[in-house]
């Protein structure tokens, strides 16, 4: 073998070395690359998306204060979502776009779900959203004259809470062969004052309310109307069956950070910030799960 042919063959290797170290690097990159995705990745899924109802922001607030000083905690974090559309939030939840709602009671959940084939769950009970009965004209409810009219929620399962409250305080009474979670106004076999009862879509009830002697629903609907809580005339406490439920997708309930997400919301802070925050939008809003 000449000294030319052999100095041939050992550059000729040198190529390869080249090649080998570029592979070694370039995998060496794309692990690396991998690694710090899947991290990123497993990150990312202890953010949990959680739904509010936007007109009701101390919703927000109160998944914000979670998040802050109890998600922590647990290992997770939370992401408040606003969506105006109920339907649409319960949908981005059923498809697991969202991780859960905090806005509505378990009688309207049912009643949405079984319209829209929805397969979701009601969990931890959180709070109650404050119920009040609303006046331009008269100061207090003992006023309200005989004849009266009323304007009540049009959507079934609110327009039920209504009633019932209604019955609570003695100004009605209804049929008791239903439950009262589910009256309508047809159910009402004694009305002693005669009230007119108009039924009033729950958005617009506070903007109805100059042209009714009451009107009765959400505290926090009427504080988006702009209606002074001074126009309020009773604020009788909600039944607690109609309290707010952490919503989650049936076949999702038993992953361990919607597990987690539960325990959040369960955690005995909750009741305590809702008893003692100054956040007005919350205080007297949002209000503690009712015994009974």
């Amino acid at each position: 073998m000449s000294q030319t042919q052999f100095e041939i063959k050992k550059k000729s290797k040198l190529p390869w070395i080249i090649g080998l170290i570029v592979v070694v690097v370039i995998t060496g990159v794309l692990m690396s690359k991998k690694q710090s995705s899947a991290s990123q990745a497993k990150a990312e899924s202890n953010v949990l998306k959680v739904h509010y109802e936007p007109t009701m922001i101390g919703e927000k607030s109160l998944i914000e204060y979670a998040n802050t000083h109890i998600a922590p905690d647990y290992g997770i974090q939370l992401e408040a979502v606003g969506v105006q559309d109920p339907v649409q939030a319960n949908r981005a939840v059923n498809d697991g776009e969202f991780d859960g709602t905090i806005y509505q009671h378990q009688w309207w959940l049912k009643q949405v779900s079984e319209a829209n084939g929805f397969k979701l769950v009601p969990t931890t009970e959180i709070y109650q959203w404050a119920f009040g009965i609303y006046s331009d004209r008269y100061k207090q409810v003992q006023d309200l004259p005989k004849g009266a009219t009323f304007a009540v929620p049009n959507d079934l399962a609110n327009q039920a809470q209504a009633l019932w409250l209604l019955q609570r305080e003695g100004f009605i009474e209804l049929d008791s062969a239903i439950e009262p979670r589910t009256a309508k106004l047809k159910d009402i076999k004694k009305n002693p004052h005669e009230f007119k009862f108009i039924e009033i879509e729950l958005l617009s009830m506070a903007r109805t309310l100059d042209s009714v002697d009451a009107a009765i629903g959400y505290v926090a609907q009427f504080d988006a109307g702009k209606v002074p809580r001074s126009k309020g005339i009773l604020f009788p406490a909600a039944p607690r069956t109609f309290a707010s439920r952490l919503v989650v997708a049936e076949n999702r309930q038993n992953e361990a950070n919607i597990q987690k997400l539960q325990q959040v919301f369960a955690d005995p802070r909750v009741e305590e910030y809702l008893k003692t925050t100054d956040d007005l939008n919350v205080k007297g809003i949002l209000t503690p799960v009712s015994k009974d």
